[in-house]
């Protein structure tokens, strides 16, 4: 597939998680996100064709809210075989 994932997350008080949630929605290098009863309460994927690009939608979200967003890069990667019958 190619191209540039990071997971990350983000602490969002309560009072202002749905808004802050739709805000990181609307962004087109953001996969998906979801809530989590965490410190760590926003997580989502950034994916774009470089990495240069995913921190750029990072650091916009980041000057536009005022969060911090945590970075969880790919360290490596695994092949799973999985085979399915048609």
């Amino acid at each position: 597939m190619g191209g540039a994932n990071v997971l990350a997350a983000m602490s969002v008080p309560r009072k202002e998680f749905e808004r802050i949630a739709e805000f990181v929605n609307l962004q087109p290098e953001i996969a998906h996100n979801y809530r989590r009863e965490h410190a760590l309460n926003l997580w989502f994927v950034g994916a774009a064709e470089t990495p240069e690009k995913v921190e750029a939608a990072f650091t916009y979200i980041e000057s536009v809210t005022g969060y911090q967003i945590f970075r969880f890069p790919k360290e490596r990667e695994f092949f799973v075989q999985l085979m399915l019958e048609a």
